[in-house]
Parts: C-alpha cells; sequence; structure tokens
C-alpha cells in the first residue's frame, strides 16, 4: 500500500505547526502546571474550525482520518491539552455520526463541528476499564425513555460539556450485547459530576466520575436500536484509533526537538553534549523509531480513508496505537535523561511529555488491549474450556 501526504494534508500540517508555535507552545506549560481548563485553547480551535476535521464535509470537514492524524501530531507535539481538547469532541461526534439517527445528527453534530457545543463520551466504570462486559450501570425501561442508575469513572471533558454519552446496560440482561449508549444532557436530574482528578499527565482537561441516581432518559436519547447501537459505534471507533497514536508521535517529535535543542547548546568538559557519540545514538534511535511509529499510524490512517473496514481494519489501528504509544513513552523517557537532572524539574518541559506519554500506554484501550487484538486476528479467540 503506497501512501503519502497530498497538498491538502500539507496545507493542514504547515497551518497547525505555524499556529502551535507560535500561540499554543508559549501556553504549554502554564496549562499544564495549573490544571485548568484552556478556555483560550478551544477558542483558539473553534477559531481555526479543526473539530470537524475527520468528518464529512457537510459538517465542515474534509472526510480524512489522516488529516486528523497531521492536525494532532503537530499539537501534541508542543502541547498535549491543546490537542485534547480536539478529541474530546471528536469522540462523541463519532459516536452520533455512527450510531445516530438523522434527528440526532441534526440536533448536535452542527453544534460539536463549530465548537459551539462540547460533549464527553463515558464507558470506563470502577470495576470495568478494559473489560467493557463487566459495566454495571442499568438503564431500564420506563413509560417513555429509561432510567439510569449507577457510576462511572475518569470521564474527561465532563464538567465542561453540553451533553455526554454514557454506555449503560439494559434490563436485567448481563451480556455485552445489552450495552447501550445514551445522551445525556447537562442538567439531566438524578446526574451529577464529582470532583475532577488530579491527574499525572494530560491536566488540563477536567476528568471526573459520574453519578446517575434514577436520571430519566428519553427514548429519543438513546444512540441505535437496543442492543445494537453500542456495537455499531465501537465499530465506528476502530476507524479514529489512529488518531490516538497520532498523538503519541507527537509527543515524540516534540520530546526529541526539545533534547535535540538542550544537547546543542550544553557543554561538559569543554565539549559540546551533542558531539558525544554516545548521545548521537541516542537521539539517533528516537528519530528511528518515532519515524517508524509516525508511518504505522499514516498507514492506518491510509486504510480508513480508502475505506477499509473490518478485522484487518481494528488489527492495524491496534499495532499503531500500541506501537506509538510504547515508542512515545520509550522516547520521552530517553529524553529526559539527555536532560540530566534538570529533565526532573517540573519546571522542564520535557517532564510534561513523559507524563502525558504515560498517558496514552493507558487511554482509549490499554497497550494489553491492543496486544489482545492483534493476537485474535492472528491467531483467533482464545479457547474457553468448561
Amino acid at each position: 500500500m503506497l501512501f503519502s501526504l497530498n497538498d491538502n494534508h500539507r496545507e493542514i500540517q504547515e497551518l497547525i505547526r505555524r499556529v502551535a508555535r507560535e500561540k499554543v507552545a508559549p501556553r504549554a506549560q502554564e496549562i499544564d502546571r495549573t490544571g485548568d481548563y484552556p478556555q483560550d485553547m478551544f477558542d483558539l480551535l473553534k477559531g481555526l474550525g479543526v473539530f470537524a476535521l475527520p468528518f464529512p464535509v457537510e459538517y465542515g470537514g474534509n472526510g480524512s482520518i489522516l488529516s486528523a492524524c497531521v492536525a494532532a501530531e503537530e499539537f501534541s507535539r508542543v502541547c498535549y491539552n491543546t490537542c485534547y481538547l480536539m478529541i474530546c469532541q471528536w469522540g462523541p461526534f463519532g459516536a452520533i455520526l455512527h450510531g445516530g439517527n438523522a434527528e440526532q445528527k441534526k440536533k448536535y453534530l452542527t453544534g460539536l463541528a463549530t465548537g459551539d457545543m462540547r460533549a464527553a463520551i463515558s464507558v470506563t466504570e470502577p470495576q470495568s476499564g478494559s473489560d467493557v462486559a463487566g459495566i454495571k450501570s442499568r438503564a431500564k425501561r420506563v413509560p417513555g425513555g429509561y432510567q439510569l442508575n449507577g457510576s462511572k469513572i475518569w470521564c474527561t471533558n465532563s464538567q465542561v460539556s453540553d451533553f455526554i454519552v454514557v454506555a449503560a446496560k439494559l434490563g436485567d440482561d448481563d451480556s455485552r450485547r445489552a450495552i447501550n449508549l445514551f445522551i445525556l444532557e447537562k442538567g439531566m436530574k438524578g446526574l451529577t459530576i464529582g470532583k475532577k482528578e488530579d491527574k499525572l499527565g494530560a491536566r488540563g482537561l477536567p476528568s471526573c466520575p459520574l453519578y446517575f441516581d434514577n436520571v430519566f432518559i428519553p427514548e429519543s436519547n438513546r444512540l441505535g436500536e437496543e442492543g445494537r447501537g453500542f456495537k455499531a459505534v465501537m465499530e465506528g471507533f476502530n476507524g479514529f484509533r489512529p488518531v490516538i497514536g497520532a498523538r503519541a508521535v507527537g509527543l515524540a517529535q516534540g520530546a526529541i526537538d526539545h533534547a535535540t535543542e538542550f544537547v546543542k547548546n550544553r557543554y561538559t568538559w569543554k565539549t559540546r553534549v551533542s558531539d558525544y557519540q554516545g548521545i548521537r545514538w541516542m537521539l539517533a534511535d528516537m528519530a528511528m523509531q518515532t519515524e517508524a511509529a509516525r508511518l504505522m499510524v499514516y498507514r492506518a490512517a491510509a486504510m480508513v480513508d480508502e475505506g477499509i473496514t473490518g478485522e484487518e481494519m481494528a488489527c492495524h489501528a491496534a499495532m499503531a496505537k500500541a506501537f506509538a504509544t510504547d515508542v512515545a513513552m520509550k522516547v520521552t523517557t530517553d529524553a529526559v535523561q539527555l536532560f540530566g537532572a534538570t529533565g526532573i524539574s517540573n519546571d522542564a518541559p520535557i517532564n510534561r511529555y513523559m507524563r502525558d506519554a504515560k498517558v496514552t500506554q493507558i487511554i482509549e484501550g490499554t497497550n494489553q488491549i491492543q496486544r489482545n487484538i492483534i493476537g485474535n486476528a492472528m491467531l483467533g479467540r482464545p479457547e474457553r474450556r468448561s
């Protein structure tokens, strides 16, 4: 398979790179330090019109996951949190695009695309992170809709969202096929958003627990058919996974940028640090690993844009996500090493790259789960004997 960035991709790359360096980079360290929501960065992204980027042209996008990967990489290269603002819009947008009906798309997608609305998506519970089938939240049928009870954790963006897409099981069925997604709007009675977590990385966007106490959800707020909506949305998310890898590539490249500049301007024993062969080899390995990750991410994104779906797509998307995020963790750790004692100071920007990289190995499906997907594609699912 051949793929490359076309003129449109390169125009996006040049624009985002310039804006990232001039407008975003000067704010990145402060956003991480305070953990405050970066409203100014959200307004910047809204003005650029990037929220609809990977989605159909009728919503202002160009229908290209590769374009979204390019944008995510460039923003993450200087500020993971600013990149995360886009991702938080894209998850709920993709859920409604793939699982919603015409009325739901009309009501929510235009607002998400323009940035006039904000949203979050919530699946994880205290005892069901990777084990989606272990979800305990229940939506029971009542006249006119559903009554939701249960709780969630780590719902990123929930504090600032106009609505949250929530996964819950229907009735008393305890199987995976019972899971559906529901749209909970801000202010619904019985919906409580808890205190935000003090996180290792991705600190600029709030991640909070959710509590549901007899929340009434109108039937019109269910995504898809009963017992089928969740599957439809998750299949759509496979095509979105390369963007998660792109965030990690951006972190790795940003760490290389910082480390290269540091060793070029530091001297020991009257020798520039960058002139030591051991340092050059470290940077060479970091560059090779990052380029390999970039190519895997771009290939997976190009497959999505070509319309490839199913197990083949899921496997390549899992490879790209797992490899790129593992590379980001290794490269950022090596970059901290190159900074020496300076690297472990919270005042040094490289510190934040390593902490944000750790987050990417866990969120959006842990890398162990990605390896399960790859292994299942190669060997089939493991036998479970009674």
